[in-house]
């Protein structure tokens, strides 16, 4: 008898009326809206224009679900599109099933979009983004954890996460513990965000070299975690293809760095957002006639 574990919750989607209510999505808009507070707050510290945040936002988000869902559905078709499988099924994003790097990649499509709109630089707005950015990877884990998805290998650790029949694997239909996964990335995804923020401020970082370092280190921690799993994943060469993926974006990341490391800052790294103040008019200036 367990004496101590992770309970499933009994639910993940509740009805008002015929609208059903899903977890998975509610944790998706939450953390969107964390990453939301936390960009617009570093991006007017740097002084530029909080609107220019949502009209970003508004352009990458729907590019990002795009991406994530693209990216989930390529990776892993026999899911969807083998005999016996519905294809339709490739569109319902509530099941739950966006690959965050299709996600960041699009998403930054969308960015790059809008920040020409505003006029303003997109690694700058990067920087800024990058704290929030793996925020609201953090609460949007937590979507994995209400549809019973996404955990590892069976375990006999007290914080194991209890896992319903109907959830479990083919292969241990009778195993109730396996390791949580989704709370070791929402940690390590908490983590990233302090690691920043304390970079950011020790060192100022600029030309998207914090947005560099969070591709580090998310893909870092990525790594090890995803080594826990034992859900369905395609593999190349004995790893999984988002090892593969974490992999190059890691040294990616790192190369960037390296490279940048010397790189001076720009004068003005958010662009012609910047809010301007008006001019102060003196004080006996005459009045016109």
């Amino acid at each position: 008898m367990e004496l101590a574990y992770i309970p499933s919750p009994a639910q993940g989607v509740w009805h008002i009326g015929p609208v059903p209510i899903r977890a998975y999505a509610l944790c998706i808009l939450a953390g969107i809206a964390a990453a939301l507070w936390l960009t617009r707050r570093r991006w007017v510290r740097l002084g530029g224009n909080p609107d220019d945040v949502l009209d970003i936002t508004l352009w990458a988000v729907p590019f990002g679900i795009v991406g994530g869902r693209l990216y989930h559905v390529i990776t892993d078709p026999e899911l969807y599109f083998k005999p016996g499988e519905q294809p339709i099924r490739a569109l319902y994003i509530w099941d739950g099933g966006l690959g965050i790097w299709g996600a960041v990649a699009l998403g930054a499509v969308g960015a790059w979009i809008g920040c020409r709109k505003k006029g303003v630089p997109l690694a700058g707005f990067a920087d800024a983004l990058a704290p929030g950015l793996i925020l609201a990877q953090a609460i949007g884990r937590w979507g994995n954890y209400f549809n019973q998805e996404l955990y590892g290998d069976p375990t006999s650790l007290p914080w194991g996460l209890r896992i319903d029949p109907a959830h479990r694997p083919p292969a241990t239909p009778d195993v109730a513990f396996y390791q949580p996964t989704f709370l070791y990335e929402s940690l390590w995804d908490l983590g990233c965000v302090l690691l920043l923020l304390y970079a950011d401020r020790r060192w100022n970082m600029h030309s998207a070299r914090l947005f560099a370092l969070y591709a580090a280190v998310y893909t870092a921690g990525r790594g090890w975690i995803e080594a826990l799993r034992d859900d369905h994943a395609n593999r190349f060469l004995g790893l999984r293809l988002n090892d593969w993926t974490s992999l190059v974006v890691f040294l990616v990341a790192v190369g960037y760095l390296v490279a940048t490391r010397n790189r001076p800052a720009p004068e003005n790294p958010i662009g012609r957002s910047r809010i301007t103040q008006p001019e102060p008019q003196p004080e006996d200036a005459e009045l016109p006639a």
